[in-house]
């Protein structure tokens, strides 16, 4: 019964289905070659490691929960009653999954770490199991509704520096003409105001940063729901406190992503706003 899935037990579950993908991506990076990328938009790549990493997941997935339905970044399961980026709120099935077969595909491509496998899943307007497996550094982040966050099987927590010592996240989305006068501003208004600022090339390793205690905060817009859900979760199961650009602690609907340490939440609020 959908009632008695022991979210625990789950989670541990799809830690394996990720890194199983995540082996697979290892393997094809070996080998790899730059003329078997496409562009989805300007500077926003896609390769058959992406789409084979995803429909291995979905397979692994769609047997440990049959009843959920997918939302997906490369389109694996379009003909799903649920499986595009305006779905959650509305979904038909009780649970959908939120798959990001392999977040930092530029990364990737280029050979430069970090880069991942990010997989959710929701229970209507919650998320109740997070995992982000990082493939270089083999780590894998997870978190399952009350029951804290971990990395490779030890508990994280986020860390407690303030505003002036922080170690902030502010990545560059692929829509820059749009964020171009943002990104500016921000990096105007935090550098040389913080501890240091860093670019990582995936929302979702920035996010289990955030929860590690790595980072202290992290912010972006313009990105998916595949790539921050799994994280968000594991950051919130950490400690810290996730919103949209707006403040608004439901974010699940949006394409801007929040996640600090919780002490300077408001600070990169009001440098946002």
């Amino acid at each position: 019964m959908i009632s008695d899935i022991d979210f625990e037990r789950l989670t541990l579950d799809v830690c394996q289905v990720a890194r199983q993908a995540g082996e697979y991506i290892k393997n094809e990076r070996a080998n790899f070659s730059v003329d078997r990328v496409e562009r989805k938009h300007a500077h926003d790549y896609v390769s058959y490691v992406d789409k084979g990493s995803e429909q291995m997941i979905v397979k692994a997935l769609r047997e440990l929960l049959p009843q959920a339905g997918f939302i997906t970044e490369e389109g694996t399961t379009k003909d799903d009653a649920v499986a595009n980026t305006d779905a959650v709120a509305n979904q038909l099935p009780t649970y959908t999954w939120v798959v990001d077969p392999l977040d930092g595909t530029t990364n990737f491509i280029h050979g430069f770490a970090p880069y991942a496998v990010s997989i959710a899943l929701c229970r209507g307007r919650e998320i109740v199991v997070g995992v982000v497996y990082e493939i270089v550094s083999n780590e894998c982040f997870y978190a399952w509704q009350g029951g804290g966050a971990f990395v490779n099987a030890k508990p994280i927590h986020v860390g407690n520096s303030p505003i002036g010592d922080a170690l902030l996240c502010l990545q560059l989305p692929y829509n820059s003409d749009a964020y171009k006068p943002v990104i500016k501003r921000l990096i105007d208004y935090f550098y040389g105001n913080v501890g240091s600022i860093r670019m990582l090339g995936s929302a979702a390793i920035a996010l289990c940063y955030v929860a590690a205690g790595r980072l202290d905060a992290y912010a972006e817009r313009y990105i998916g729901q595949w790539d921050y859900m799994a994280g968000a979760l594991i950051v919130k199961e950490a400690g810290g406190r996730v919103t949209n650009y707006d403040g608004d602690d439901y974010f699940m609907e949006g394409d801007s992503v929040v996640a600090t340490n919780a002490i300077v939440h408001q600070d990169i609020l009001k440098a946002i706003k």
